[in-house]
C-alpha cells in the first residue's frame, strides 16, 4: 500500500461493516477505488500473496447461488493470507430451518474477524451487523436492495476506461426493480457525479425512482444518445413472484431492449463502454457480437472485482488503521 502519515489518519476508512453504497460519502469511495487500484498491481505480478491480513479469519457466507462474487472474494482473502472458510446455502443448517440469524451467531461464536454474506432477505446484511458488533459483516448481495462490491468494481471499470466520472453519462438497462446491482450503482455513481439514466420497460422500473437523481426512459434509442457507458442487466427471474407478468416475450423483451451491434453504431457513442455484471444471458440482453467485441469492458469488471474485494477485506478489518498506527505503507 501507498505510505501512510501516521500523525493524520483523516482518510482513513473507519467503518466496522460494508453493507452498501446508499451509506458511504463520495470520498469514501474514491477512497476504496484509490486502495484497490494499489491491489490491482499486485494481481498482475508472478507471485501475488502477500500477509496483509496474516492471522485474519474470513468467512464466506453465501445462501444464494453466486460464481464471479464468491470466487473473487475466496481469491481476494486468500492473496492477501487470510484464512478462509465457505459455506453455501445447500451445505449450510438453513436446510434444515436455522435462521439467518442463528446461524450467523453461531458463526460469531466461533470468532472469525469477518464474514462476507449473501442473502435473498433485503436487509439481512444490516440486520447480521446490528446482532454482531464484534464481527465485520461485508454484504454480497442482499435481496434486490444492494450489492455494494459488485457497485465499487462497476465504478473502477468505469473510471479506469474514462479517466473519472464528473458529467459521464452511464445508462442502466433492463430489471431496474430486481436489480441490487442497479441500486448499489445508482448511489455510487450519482454521489461521485455522473449522469445516471435508468432504460426498461415501464413495469420493471420501480416507481419515484427519478428521487435518486437518476433520469427514467422507456426507449433505447433515447437512453442510449450520447451515453458514454451502457450497463445492461438480466432479467431476474428468481426475485419475480410466481405468475408474475413484467413483458410479453423474452424475443419481445430483447427486440426493445437488447444491445446489438446494429443498436450500438445507429444510436451509441463510437467509443461507448458496454458492461454487465453477469451472468449474460446471451441473445437476450446482449448479443455475443456485443459481450465479447470491441465496445466491451466484460472481463475487465470481472478483473477488477479481484481488487476492490482485496480493498473491502482490508479496509473493513482495519489494516490501513494498523499501517498508519505503524507508521508503514
Amino acid at each position: 500500500m501507498g505510505p501512510l502519515d501516521p500523525s493524520d489518519d483523516s482518510g482513513l476508512f473507519r467503518r466496522k461493516d460494508l453493507l452498501g453504497l446508499r451509506f458511504l460519502a463520495a470520498s469514501e469511495i474514491t477512497h476504496i477505488l484509490d486502495v484497490a487500484e494499489q491491489f490491482r498491481g499486485l494481481n498482475l505480478r508472478s507471485i501475488k500473496k502477500v500477509p496483509t491480513l496474516r492471522g485474519k479469519s474470513v468467512v464466506h457466507l453465501f445462501l444464494e447461488p453466486s460464481t464471479r462474487t464468491r470466487t473473487s472474494f475466496d481469491i481476494a482473502a486468500k492473496r492477501m493470507s487470510a484464512d478462509t472458510f465457505s459455506i453455501s446455502g445447500g451445505a449450510s443448517s438453513a436446510t434444515k430451518g436455522e435462521t439467518l440469524m442463528d446461524t450467523a451467531r453461531n458463526l460469531a461464536a466461533m470468532h472469525p474477524d469477518i464474514i462476507v454474506i449473501r442473502h435473498s432477505r433485503a436487509g439481512g446484511a444490516a440486520a447480521v451487523a446490528k446482532a454482531l458488533p464484534d464481527t465485520s459483516i461485508i454484504n454480497a448481495g442482499d435481496g434486490a436492495c444492494e450489492h455494494p462490491t459488485q457497485g465499487l468494481l462497476d465504478l473502477l471499470t468505469i473510471r479506469r476506461a474514462l479517466g473519472g466520472f464528473r458529467g459521464r453519462v452511464v445508462t442502466i438497462i433492463g430489471d431496474i426493480t430486481h436489480s441490487r446491482v442497479a441500486r448499489s450503482n445508482i448511489h455510487g455513481l450519482v454521489k461521485v457525479g455522473a449522469i445516471v439514466r435508468v432504460c426498461g420497460p415501464p413495469t420493471l422500473i420501480p416507481a419515484g425512482i427519478e428521487e435518486l437523481g437518476v433520469q427514467v426512459h422507456h426507449t433505447l434509442q433515447t437512453a442510449m444518445h450520447g451515453a458514454d457507458v451502457l450497463m445492461a442487466l438480466r432479467i431476474q427471474k428468481e426475485r419475480i413472484p410466481r405468475g408474475g407478468h413484467f413483458f410479453p416475450t423474452t424475443r419481445e423483451y430483447s427486440r426493445l431492449y437488447g444491445i446489438n451491434r446494429d443498436k450500438l453504431r445507429r444510436w451509441g457513442n463510437k467509443d461507448v463502454v458496454v458492461m454487465h455484471p453477469g451472468p449474460i444471458n446471451r441473445g437476450i440482453e446482449l448479443e455475443p457480437e456485443v459481450a465479447d467485441g470491441e465496445w466491451s469492458v466484460i472481463l475487465n469488471q470481472v478483473e477488477n472485482g479481484v481488487a476492490v474485494r482485496m480493498a473491502c477485506l482490508y479496509l473493513a478489518l482495519g489494516g490501513e488503521r494498523a499501517a498508519a498506527q505503524e507508521g508503514r505503507g
